[in-house]
């Protein structure tokens, strides 16, 4: 079966589809709103012919797993992870700035790349799968995150889960420019950094004990961690009262990035060294959201090669390169399981208004994951 002609068939369906996913708005933090867009999904995983489990959440939107079974007994059979999400970026409300539209061979949109678009590819390979009635040699399961921008315990521990029980792990978010896949990611600590001083009256300011300035000394301290390949972003900042009050309270919100483990545990130990410039002043930090860093196991080296033997056979080739940014197949990855990220579709904009799919990829990557479901 050529699948690329298959889905080239369908192609109009198909962006109709993406269409609508991406109309329905689907912030991370609005539970309402992810939970619509989810529950539109889900239906069209299960007319694809999949089994749903809901996993209903409190502080973010409800998880869901899309399964297919396979065609060996249940006491043998394999599971392959596909890991998806449904919330973007962006806000309700966008969609009238930054309409979906096609122009060319591209499809623009808030989310229609990172990643509405996979959830296409994800839907459209189960509905091949049942509709030429072919059973994979292992299950399938279909892992949709409603908080992956954001980060959760709920999801990430979900997501460990999973791949404990899986052979394989695939992450269906955007492929590099050009199409390559990441096989290394970097890893991701949100630290909140606070300092507290006392107030006093901002005409005598010596009385009091400014944590503004504390927290602008500790965050220039640092700065002294940054490298070429080690990033620190102060992405979210705040303190004080009002003009003419000493800040009793300061802090700031941290992003910071790394290739390996090791590298995180000096960022830590770095961390535990700061000392208070401002007598009297107290500093402290706590760990906000942990991502691991996807590292280039031998695991999923072998995994790597098995995809491109697959896809040589299909006329494709498959690069490969790393990306600054997390996601979460390095959860998968750092428990060893075999893992493959950017399997999604080419395009550009990625969390920007310029955002765009381009729409021979995703005819493309669809043919080859639904390749990949039957083969490995």
């Amino acid at each position: 079966m050529d699948f690329y002609y298959y889905f080239k068939s369908n192609q109009g369906k198909m962006i109709n589809l993406l269409k609508e996913i991406v109309s329905l708005e689907s912030p991370s933090g609005d539970q309402k709103a992810v939970n619509a867009c989810s529950s539109f999904v889900i239906k069209e995983f299960k007319k694809a012919g999949a089994k749903i489990t809901r996993f209903p959440q409190d502080e973010i939107g409800d998880l869901y797993l899309a399964e297919i079974s396979s065609s060996v007994p249940k006491k043998e059979e394999e599971q392959i992870l596909l890991l998806t999400h449904i919330d973007t970026v962006w806000k309700v409300g966008k969609i009238e700035k930054m309409p979906f539209y096609i122009s060319g061979d591209k499809a623009f949109g808030p989310g229609v790349l990172d990643m509405k678009a996979s959830l296409v590819m994800a839907i459209y390979s189960l509905k091949a799968l049942n509709e030429l009635n072919i059973r994979p040699g292992k299950k399938i399961a279909v892992f949709i995150n409603s908080a992956e921008e954001i980060g959760h315990k709920a999801s990430n521990k979900t997501i460990r889960e999973l791949s404990q029980k899986s052979a394989y792990t695939l992450c269906l978010e955007p492929s590099l420019p050009g199409g390559a896949l990441k096989i290394q990611r970097k890893g991701r600590l949100v630290i909140r950094l606070e300092a507290k001083g006392k107030a006093a009256h901002a005409g005598a300011p010596e009385k009091g004990i400014n944590a503004i300035e504390e927290l602008m000394a500790q965050l220039s301290y640092i700065q002294k961690i940054k490298t070429k390949e080690t990033t620190v972003n102060i992405g979210l900042i705040g303190g004080g009262e009002k003009p003419n009050i000493v800040a009793e309270e300061a802090w700031a919100i941290l992003d910071m990035r790394f290739w390996n483990t090791f590298k995180k545990e000096e960022i830590i130990h770095f961390l535990k060294q700061m000392k208070t410039e401002l007598k009297g002043a107290q500093v402290k930090y706590t760990i906000e959201s942990y991502t691991p860093p996807m590292e280039h196991t031998s695991a999923s080296a072998g995994l790597l090669s098995k995809v491109k033997e697959i896809a040589s056979s299909m006329n494709m080739e498959i690069a490969t390169g790393k990306s600054g940014g997390g996601s979460d197949a390095s959860i998968a990855s750092s428990l060893g399981i075999p893992t493959l990220d950017g399997l999604g579709p080419d395009g550009e904009g990625i969390h920007a208004e310029n955002e765009y799919l381009n729409l021979p990829s995703l005819i493309k990557r669809t043919a080859l994951l639904t390749e990949l479901l039957i083969q490995l």
